[in-house]
């Protein structure tokens, strides 16, 4: 059995989790942002359980250990056969994690660490940053075993994701315009208060804690030939990897990154940890500009493969996972499907696989984005411009065509200021269609009448040889 966690922060008197208001938060931030030089540098307080100059390797008693602890605590989530695994060609399953009661594999994790406490610690409380689901999985874990908990997000954190650890009884601190800041703020409070600050990605207890998705889905799927995994900070991936090649050295682990937060890949060119900046991504969850040095010791030596996917190609496996298996996730969560679906894993073609759906907390704006852009990339959203006569009727005539031709008008707009011809007007059209060929079927139709059609390209799907 694992050991209670041990912290060496200083504890202010009768200090607990309800006790800083919003003024000395704020005077708190107020400081953080003044220069405080240590030895030549800016101060930075080291996260003792997070040391770069000394990390730490879980094994898979941690594993087990969080196992038992966090039986009857966490949901035992399926891990069914896809409806679609002829299509891609391998005996394809799908570990359900989004099914977590609040959308994410990071439960398993939060639950272990917060068991773990001394009984000391578990009185006063514990804080961590995150921009969501750890903050929804620590509050709501905290509340469940009467554990005070703080969570510092940063302003660019959902509101809906906010409003939900409010709910769930947690002190919520909205500080800093990045994770850095939330980061730095909570480290500072976390020595000032005398709380376990709890790493959401390279806590140990929290990778031990995600490791127990590897034995579930040993249990569910003996023997499978490889196992794919998102992968943001690393933590997933390590906890996993220790639990499955234990247990099934032959299995492969194989893990996935977006090319807008690469962290994972760069820092195994770099040979250890290293700041990968990172762009706007649709796999928000994945996004963290730097993997966890006890995450990086752990994982290194157990993965096989690392994949970078594009960005379209999660817009896709969210389409596909909505209309073929009925699961709504998030970008982190389609990651693994992603890579099989954009022809990078072909090599497992005709074997057992299992792709990890690790969350499903997608903002709603987002996920009505994610459809379209997974509709545009296999060719069943297409745009295109054509010019047609400005007399009466030419429009209709235009209109009457698509009918034909069945397909769904999306949006339809005419430009008559900026075309030479005064009798002509530039109509732009985004419609719906089947699929690709139907698309194709559309174009030809247009050229038969106007002599002037702009087609929208190619769709990503067709361009990298894996039909829609």
């Amino acid at each position: 059995m694992s050991q209670a966690v041990k912290t060496d922060a200083p504890k202010e008197p009768n200090g607990s989790a309800t006790k800083t208001n919003g003024t000395a938060v704020n005077g708190k931030l107020e400081a953080l942002k003044r220069p405080r030089h240590v030895s030549g540098g800016v101060e930075e307080i080291i996260d003792p359980f997070c040391n770069p100059e000394k990390p730490q390797r879980i094994s898979f008693h941690d594993v087990t250990s969080a196992a038992f602890l966090i039986r009857g605590g966490v949901e035992r989530t399926p891990c069914p056969k896809s409806t679609s695994s002829d299509l891609y060609g391998m005996e394809l399953y799908l570990k359900k994690d989004f099914l977590q009661y609040t959308g994410s594999f990071k439960e398993r994790g939060a639950r272990y660490a917060l068991l773990s406490l001394t009984e000391e610690q578990k009185r006063t409380g514990v804080i961590s940053a995150s921009l969501g689901n750890h903050a929804q999985a620590l509050s709501y874990h905290g509340w469940k075993l009467n554990i005070p908990v703080t969570v510092v997000m940063p302003k660019a954190a959902p509101i809906m994701k906010i409003q939900k650890c409010r709910n769930y009884k947690a002190r919520v601190i909205v500080e800093g315009n990045d994770m850095g800041e939330a980061k730095s703020l909570a480290m500072h409070m976390s020595r000032e208060e005398g709380l376990l600050y709890v790493n959401g990605y390279d806590h140990p207890h929290i990778m031990a804690g995600q490791g127990t998705i590897g034995l579930e889905i040993l249990e569910q799927v003996p023997e499978p030939d490889a196992v794919v995994v998102p992968v943001g900070g690393g933590g997933l991936i390590a906890g996993i990897a220790t639990a499955v090649k234990a247990l099934s050295p032959k299995t492969k682990i194989i893990g996935v990154e977006s090319e807008k937060c690469a962290s994972f890949t760069r820092a195994l060119e770099n040979n250890g940890p290293i700041h990968t900046p990172i762009k706007n991504t649709l796999a928000d969850g994945l996004a963290v500009p730097k993997v966890g040095y006890n995450a990086y010791v752990t994982a290194k030596p157990l993965i096989d493969r690392m994949v970078v996917v594009k960005e379209e190609w999660i817009a896709v496996a969210i389409l596909r996972l909505v209309e073929e298996e009925k699961c709504v996730v998030e970008g982190a969560g389609g990651a693994g499907l992603a890579a099989i679906l954009a022809g990078q894993l072909d090599e497992l073609k005709g074997k057992k696989v299992v792709v990890l759906l690790c969350g499903g907390n997608i903002d709603t704006t987002v996920f009505g984005r994610c459809l379209e852009r997974g509709l545009a990339a296999v060719g069943r959203l297409v745009k295109f411009n054509v010019e047609v006569s400005d007399r009466p009727g030419g429009i209709n005539d235009l209109c009457a065509l698509l009918v034909r031709v069945g397909v769904s008008i999306k949006d339809i707009m005419h430009e008559r200021a900026w075309l030479r011809d005064v009798y002509t007007v530039e109509v732009k059209v985004v419609c719906e269609t089947v699929d690709w060929s139907h698309s194709l079927e559309l174009k030809n139709e247009l050229k038969k009448f106007y002599s002037k059609v702009e087609f929208s390209d190619v769709p990503l799907a067709l361009t990298t040889g894996v039909d829609s």
